[in-house]
This record gives structure tokens, C-alpha cells and sequence, in this order.
């Protein structure tokens, strides 16, 4: 596998794709050169970083009940924080990548299906569906929330030969930026 397929490498692009999906698409983008929140489009919700965090899980709480597999197991990573580029000093976002698996190939194609038609029922439009641009052609979908400002990029990885990789479903879930309270230092976030 070379560094320019690496699973890493594919991801961290594909994640990219998926803010500049939930930045420009959903909300349009209103630029002026003073830069900061107003380059966002939105208001950003004034939250701390831990609810933003909780947010964030639930959030993909509802979107693992769309996929519908209560028997599959899930990571058990938790969200991360970082700050916006539009104002390090007092946005943030949250990015909580998880994935299900333990259960069949064909449960996992139903479970993909399922969250390809719950979204719109849910106030997502998809954005995006289809092949990826990987070797293996892995079927991915974004979408972003029409009522607030998140985004989902999901992948259904199957079919591998290899029998050190899982058949899985790969999700990650973006938040759009949030403003710190005041006084709120984020230097450090992870």
C-alpha cells in the first residue's frame, strides 16, 4: 500500500471534504477580510467545549440508531476537539470518528441502506453517495443536517480479502464551529 492510499491518508482527505462540505454547502459563505466567524456563513452557538462534546454524541447516537444494528459492536472513541481556522482563539469544532462491525457483510449493507434513507427523514440532506475514490471503490456517503451545522461522512468497507480487516462501518460526525464562552482557553484541545 503506498502513502498515498493509506487508509490515514484517505481518511484525513475524505474528513477535509466533509468540512469544506459543511462550510460551504449548507450554509453558503459570506467572506469579507476582516476573517473570523462572520467568513462562517452562520452564528456560531456559543457552547462549551464538554457540552459541544455531548452534542456531538448524541448526535451519532441517532445516526448509529438510522444504521440500525443493535448487535454490532462500536469503537469506543470518543470526540475530539479542535479549534476553527476562522478564529483559533474562540471557535472550535467537534469530530467524533467511530465505526460498527462484529455482525455480517449483508447486515452491514442493510445497515448502510438504512442510513442512506433515514437521513433526509431526519432533516440530513445527502450530499454525496456513491464509490470513493479509493483502490477498493468502498461505497461512502456525506450529508449534512439541515437543522444545525453537522455533517456525516459514512463508509461501508466490505468485501476485503484480507483477513486482518474488519467488515465495517466507518462514521465519522463534524460539527460546525462553536464559540467558546468568554474566557474559555483553547489551546491544547484534542
Amino acid at each position: 500500500m503506498t502513502i498515498r492510499n493509506h487508509p490515514t491518508r484517505v481518511r484525513g482527505a475524505a474528513l477535509g471534504a466533509l468540512l469544506l462540505c459543511l462550510t460551504t454547502l449548507a450554509t453558503g459563505c459570506s467572506m469579507n477580510d476582516a476573517g473570523g466567524a462572520d467568513d462562517l456563513g452562520y452564528t456560531p452557538t456559543t457552547l462549551a467545549v464538554a457540552d459541544a462534546r455531548t452534542r456531538t454524541k448524541e448526535v451519532s447516537s441517532q445516526i448509529f440508531d438510522m444504521i440500525g444494528l443493535p448487535r454490532a459492536t462500536s469503537t469506543p472513541i470518543g470526540p475530539g476537539a479542535s479549534t476553527c481556522p476562522e478564529d483559533r482563539e474562540h471557535l472550535f469544532k467537534i469530530r467524533h470518528p467511530w465505526s460498527v462491525y462484529g455482525v455480517s457483510e449483508d447486515e452491514l449493507k442493510q445497515g448502510f441502506e438504512r442510513l442512506r434513507q433515514a437521513l433526509p427523514a431526519k432533516g440530513w440532506k445527502v450530499v454525496s453517495y456513491g464509490p470513493n475514490n479509493s483502490r477498493s471503490k468502498s461505497l461512502e456517503l456525506l450529508a449534512e443536517s439541515e437543522k444545525e451545522h453537522f455533517a456525516v461522512k459514512a463508509e461501508l468497507w466490505v468485501g476485503s480479502t484480507d483477513p486482518k480487516k474488519k467488515n465495517l462501518i466507518s462514521v465519522s460526525v463534524v460539527s460546525g464551529c462553536f464559540r467558546a464562552p468568554e474566557g474559555t482557553d483553547l489551546k491544547g484541545l484534542y
